[in-house]
C-alpha cells in the first residue's frame, strides 16, 4: 500500500513539473517497483521530522515522492545542532556524500527551535500571573529567541551553503519553518509516554500561576509570531532560504484537537497538511 501510494506521488509531482515519465530508464523504473523519486531531500531537524508513525519527512517520502537524507532526532536543540560536537559535522558530512555521488538535492529542510523554547525550563520565559507584568519575560524570550536561536540558524545556515557553494558553485534552496500555534492544555505523548513523554508547556504556566486556558494560549500565539519573525528576518540574510509560514496550517480554536496530538505535535492529519505546505514550497523552487 505504501509503495502504490509513493508511486501515485511521484507520477503526480512529476507531472506537475513537467517531467516525462519515460526519461526515467526502463531497467530503473523495474528495478524499484515502478516509480523513482522525484527529487532528493537533505534534512536535519527535531521532532517534527523524527516522530514515531508519522513526521514531515515520511510523509514527503510517502505520499510526495521524495527521497530523504535525514539526521533529524526528536528532541534535538537547534543550539546543539549548530554547536553540540558532531551535530553539525554529521548534517555537513551527509550532504557533502550526497554531493559526492553526483545527486544533486531539490534541497536542504531545516527544522529547530521547539525545544530551545519548550519544557523542563519553559516556566523562565514567563513573569509570574500574580506580577503587575504577568506574562511573557522580555528580556528572556529576546535572549532565547532572537539572539541564541537566531545565532544557531545563522551558523548551520552559513554551514551546508558553503559545503554546495564548494561543490557546486552555487548554494542549494534551503527551507526553513516556524511552528503553528500550539494549545498548552497538559497533554503529552500517549498520556506522558513514550519517546517524547511531555508535556511540555502546561507545567511552566502552572508553575507561574497561569491556569487559564484561553489565557495561556494567546501567550504562546504571541511567543510563536516572535519566533516565526526572527526566522523571517534570518531568511532575509540569504536568497537562497524560503521560510515556510506554518502558523495558520494547524487549528488552535475548539477544534484544536483535531490537529494536535499533544501540545508540541501534529496528529496524523495536522502532519500530512504540515507536508503538504513543505511540499507546495518545494514546487514553487526555482
Amino acid at each position: 500500500m505504501q509503495r502504490r501510494t509513493r508511486a501515485r506521488a511521484v507520477r503526480a509531482a512529476a507531472s506537475r513539473r513537467g517531467r516525462a515519465a519515460r526519461a526515467v530508464p526502463a531497467s530503473a523504473v523495474a528495478k524499484l517497483g515502478g516509480f523513482t523519486a522525484v527529487g532528493t531531500l537533505i534534512a536535519e531537524g527535531d521532532s517534527w521530522f523524527d516522530y514515531p508513525l508519522n513526521d514531515v519527512l515520511s510523509l514527503l517520502e510517502d505520499e510526495h515522492g521524495y527521497d530523504v537524507e535525514s539526521v533529524a532526532h526528536k528532541g534535538d536543540r537547534v543550539e546543539d545542532m549548530a554547536f553540540a560536537p558532531g551535530q553539525l559535522l554529521d548534517f555537513s558530512r551527509r550532504l557533502e556524500k550526497v554531493l559526492l555521488r553526483g545527486t544533486v538535492p531539490r534541497a536542504i529542510l531545516l527544522s529547530g527551535g521547539g525545544n530551545d523554547i519548550a519544557g523542563t525550563e519553559f516556566g523562565m520565559l514567563l513573569n509570574h500571573a500574580a506580577s503587575p507584568i504577568g506574562g511573557l519575560n522580555d528580556d528572556v524570550v529576546t535572549g532565547v529567541i532572537d539572539k541564541r536561536a537566531k545565532i544557531s540558524y545563522t551558523t548551520i545556515l552559513s554551514a551546508v551553503s558553503a559545503i554546495s557553494q564548494q561543490h557546486l558553485g552555487r548554494p542549494l534552496p534551503i527551507l526553513i519553518h516556524g511552528y503553528a500555534f500550539p494549545v498548552p492544555d497538559g497533554r503529552g505523548f500517549i498520556g506522558g509516554f513514550g519517546p517524547l513523554p511531555g508535556p511540555w508547556l502546561e507545567p511552566g504556566f502552572r508553575e507561574k500561576g497561569f491556569s487559564d486556558l484561553r489565557r495561556n494560549t494567546a501567550i504562546m500565539q504571541t511567543l510563536i509570531d516572535r519566533f516565526n519573525g526572527m526566522l523571517q528576518s534570518v531568511a532575509a540574510m540569504f536568497a537562497h532560504v524560503s521560510f515556510v509560514d506554518l502558523r495558520r496550517t494547524l487549528s488552535n480554536d475548539a477544534q484544536y484537537k483535531r490537529d494536535w496530538a499533544n501540545e508540541l505535535h501534529p496528529t496524523p492529519s495536522g502532519f500530512r497538511l504540515v507536508a503538504a505546505k513543505f511540499a507546495a514550497a518545494l514546487d514553487a523552487l526555482p
